[in-house]
């Protein structure tokens, strides 16, 4: 039995959505493997809307597994104002993948209920604003992180005043009822000093469950050390927001974007927002009491800037909360000084974003801003600091040969991490690679499941010399001799034990099925 949050006695303003695209875009893996995570943009939009007196609500279906005519049902009783989709995820790719589930409940709402309008927000919105609005099951669309812009959205009737909303689009009615879309003056991100004021927190008790608090939401696997029975309760939260880098492959800067001409990327809008270390440390107390230990810190560069991590770990550590934790770093930002100081924090993985073993493939896609380092010393430092490493890796950039992807993987291979993460690389939507390949015409793919990492019908990029299947095969490839390597095994076997290894051992039977490779 799932236990939802009761609704508001008075009419909901707003009915946040979190669409289920995990089937489609983890085959196999879905259902056991794949993290379930709660729906941190919905839990930040929720809160700063009730903290101007909205009524909120949010329906995770990824969580609670609905199927398309109980999640309408679902919509249907809680007679929202207005619906929100929101589709934003932890990885770089998860704006463009969730419109899988997004579109596909949305248009379902719209054939049964036309009556509700529907509104889309999230990074894949931000990247491409107008082509959202185009689809005929969309009323709205919110640029950016969307919250001034939703908040003003609210205190209209939805009908009337819509073109004086900054931040939004929306569809005019014409004389003879067609509707053309229309994206208003774009609308700034919080600001730095505004933070905390209004973006205060996460809605957690808006979270379905079934016996406990954030019990339906699954840790990574490998962040409960390969033990299926650490996966649950689980969080993940920010403690800022974007990056001040500006690499070709990645789209996370879009969430700034306050600029609604074509053509536009993630490059020109890139930057970091902080909330207060006592804020964040707050959150993470109130997890702790719900009996949350596994937590996640999403942000992009945690191990960035010290002023801010060092207070929030400091106070972390003072208030004895006892989380397991994992963050992020590139290998060019960590400083060694600081990892038993993480450590004692709890956070116990660092997530190092290796990306490429050919130094020069790696420059080229960074623009130029990893700074050369020795990656061998970086990791041993970390590691003999207590932390484990998850190193993060991407075959298939525009300059990679099969010998350069190679060496790719033979630095996987005798780094030999506790975890590696190994993806194709695609121009996602946001990020200027993306750009370059719709100004260049490069082949992209033509669903949003195309731009799944791990789907069916995933379609990476070709490189200047290796077709995408060519890439694709190797990334796969790669993998099952990374997680089924002897050296491995024997290092999960004894850094977590034989049950972890085994676990470990049996995922690697999961093979992904792929449209491009003739399956």
């Amino acid at each position: 039995m799932i236990a939802t949050p009761r609704m508001p006695s008075r009419r909901l303003d707003v009915l946040f959505v979190n669409a289920d695209s995990s089937l489609q875009a983890y085959q196999g893996l879905a259902k056991t493997y794949s993290a379930i995570e709660p729906p941190t943009w919905a839990l930040l939009l929720a809160q700063s809307c009730r903290a101007k007196d909205f009524g909120v609500a949010i329906l995770d279906c990824d969580a609670e597994k609905l199927s398309l005519p109980d999640a309408v049902s679902r919509i249907h009783s809680a007679n929202p104002r207005l619906v929100v989709f929101v589709v934003y995820g932890q990885n770089p790719n998860s704006g463009t993948t969730g419109m899988i589930g997004a579109s596909a409940l949305a248009n379902e709402l719209k054939q049964q209920h036309p009556e509700f309008p529907v509104c889309f927000t999230g990074s894949h919105t931000s990247a491409l604003p107008l082509e959202v609005l185009q689809l005929p099951f969309v009323d709205f669309v919110l640029l950016n992180e969307g919250v001034y812009a939703l908040q003003n959205l609210l205190r209209t009737d939805l009908r009337s005043g819509l073109g004086a909303v900054r931040g939004v689009g929306y569809k005019s009615v014409g004389q003879s009822g067609e509707r053309h879309p229309i994206l208003n003056e774009p609308q700034s991100v919080v600001p730095q000093d505004r933070m905390d004021i209004d973006m205060p927190g996460y809605a957690w008790d808006l979270l379905p469950y079934r016996s406990r608090p954030l019990d339906l939401y699954r840790a990574h696997f490998w962040h409960a050390e390969f033990d299926h029975d650490k996966r649950t309760p689980f969080a993940s939260i920010y403690t800022s927001l974007g990056c001040t880098f500006a690499c070709d492959f990645c789209m996370i800067n879009i969430v700034n974007r306050a600029d609604n001409a074509s053509g536009v990327d993630a490059s020109q809008s890139r930057g970091m927002r902080f909330w207060s270390s006592k804020l964040i440390a707050g959150e993470l107390e109130a997890l702790a009491k719900m009996g949350v230990e596994t937590i996640r810190i999403s942000d992009e560069m945690f191990f960035l800037n010290r002023k801010y991590y060092e207070p929030l770990l400091q106070d972390i550590i003072e208030r004895d909360l006892r989380l397991r934790m994992w963050a992020y770093a590139r290998v060019d930002t960590v400083r060694h000084e600081y990892i038993e100081l993480f450590r004692k924090a709890g956070i116990n993985w660092l997530a190092l974003g290796i990306e490429a073993g050919n130094q020069a493939v790696r420059q080229e896609v960074s623009k130029g801003s990893f700074q050369e380092v020795n990656i061998r010393a970086v990791c041993e430092k970390v590691r003999a600091g207590g932390m484990n490493i998850i190193s993060n890796y991407i075959f298939g950039f525009p300059d990679d040969t099969v010998a350069t992807m190679q060496e790719t993987l033979d630095l996987a291979l005798e780094l030999n991490t506790e975890m590696a993460n190994m993806y194709p690389c695609q121009a996602l939507p946001g990020s200027p690679m993306y750009q370059m390949a719709r100004q260049k015409g490069w082949k992209l793919p033509e669903t949003y499941s195309g731009y799944a990492f791990l789907s069916y019908d995933s379609e990476p990029l070709p490189t200047k010399y290796v077709t995408a299947a060519e890439v694709l095969k190797f990334r796969d490839e790669a993998w099952q001799q990374y997680f089924s390597n002897p050296a491995y095994l024997k290092l999960v076997a004894s850094k977590f034990g034989d049950k972890e290894r085994a676990n470990v051992e049996d995922m690697a039977k999961v093979r992904l099925r792929r449209k491009l490779l003739g399956d």
